[in-house]
């Protein structure tokens, strides 16, 4: 295990209503002006908007409000959330919807402080020293942003999709409800899954050795989501499969499972320009090429993904073969993929063939020109890995 520093700051408020005491618990936190940045409609509809509020004003907090964010998040509603966020003076900025809202509420929280461009700090070029109070009230399960210290934004005048890790995205708040999740699309339950899954798996392919013990976290962790997300699927209101799922979200990306291990991140990266470009969503591109980048990457460690195939999909272990249970693994994950109705192939979000050296030449690598620290994938591995699912 290697050394680490875990603090997670974010106080989770969980049950069923409890967006109705949001503003008890951010008045107790010196909240007294806040922007709520809210998705596209849902949170209207559902009246989810007008609780939030209610329960906001009733605790003496001013509020104002930007909404409309979509899907893979863009840059411009930021610029326009920090401007708001600067003119009301706020205190806090409140994420109101899927990751989308979240993660663009984390982007101003950041941005409003800032004497320059917010886009500095997911090119790269600075990294944030303070930011806005962050309040988070989730209604969808995937990103897991209401616990995680991560962003993702897309530019989209440069059409680049950029993420951001600092303590100061972190939100001090997360009002948690199951039974806002019950109305999602199927597809976007499964999606969840997917991308909950996908976190995991960024922090469970390591080199680090000795991690017994956030090894058997993250395998029971995933264990639960694949047998609650079947239950989400096929009963809408199911309450105790739904608040698994929740949860599972948040412990996957709020770090409980990474500390003290070397994370990739690497599958992630891939995706990147498949949601820049053909706004595949995120956890779609990531159950069509995750399975392909692990069998790109089981020569590397084929006793981790035997350990995978055994521990967390219940292949029988080959002895003999450690890289033929792996590979009975890796097929039964994407065939449980496939059973959530998730696509298996590239041209699912309409890319063509003559796409992919294009989206390999414009993978996010690093100054040693490769992706990932699980074994770092060179430029040809990246290609290999967008071939093997374009069929």
């Amino acid at each position: 295990m290697n050394p680490f520093v875990f603090h997670s700051p974010t106080r989770y408020v969980v049950g069923p209503q409890a967006e109705k005491d949001t503003g008890r618990y951010a008045f107790e936190l010196g909240v007294r002006r806040v922007l709520i940045v809210s998705g596209q409609g849902s949170v209207l509809r559902s009246g989810l908007l007008e609780r939030v509020r209610a329960s906001l004003h009733e605790s003496g907090i001013a509020v104002r409000e930007l909404s409309g964010i979509v899907p893979n998040p863009l840059s411009s509603p930021v610029y326009q959330g920090i401007g708001l966020a600067r003119e009301m003076k706020a205190d806090a900025i409140l994420g109101l919807g899927g990751a989308s809202a979240i993660d663009t509420a984390k982007a101003i929280a950041v941005g409003a402080p800032y004497q320059g461009d917010f886009w500095d700090f997911y090119s790269g070029n600075a990294a944030p020293k303070e930011g806005l109070m962050l309040i988070a009230i989730p209604t969808l399960s995937a990103a897991g942003s209401e616990g995680s210290n991560s962003s993702v934004i897309t530019n989209d005048k440069l059409t680049l999709k950029r993420g951001l890790r600092s303590p100061f995205i972190r939100p001090h708040l997360a009002m948690m409800n199951p039974v806002l999740t019950f109305t999602v699309p199927r597809e976007q339950k499964a999606c969840g899954a997917a991308d909950i899954l996908s976190h995991v798996f960024e922090r469970y392919f390591t080199n680090t050795q000795d991690v017994a013990l956030t090894d058997a976290l993250a395998e029971a962790l995933m264990r639960q989501v694949i047998q609650a997300a079947p239950r989400t699927l096929e009963n809408p209101e199911d309450y105790a499969a739904h608040a698994d799922i929740m949860w599972a979200g948040t412990m996957a990306h709020n770090d409980t499972v990474g500390v003290g291990r070397e994370q990739d991140w690497g599958c992630h990266a891939l995706t990147n320009v498949l949601s820049a470009r053909f706004g595949a969503p995120h956890g779609a591109a990531l159950a069509v090429l995750f399975p392909s980048w692990m069998e790109e990457q089981m020569p590397h460690d084929p006793a981790r993904f035997a350990q995978f195939a055994v521990n967390v999909m219940n292949m029988p272990n080959d002895f003999r073969n450690a890289s033929a249970t792996g590979i009975a693994g890796i097929r039964r994950l994407r065939a449980l993929f496939t059973s959530w109705g998730l696509p298996q192939s590239l041209k699912a979000f309409g890319v063509q063939e003559k796409d992919l050296a294009r989206f390999a030449d414009e993978a996010p690598y690093n100054t040693t020109g490769t992706i990932g620290f699980y074994r770092p994938l060179k430029h040809d591995n990246v290609l290999s890995i967008y071939r093997r699912v374009f069929t």
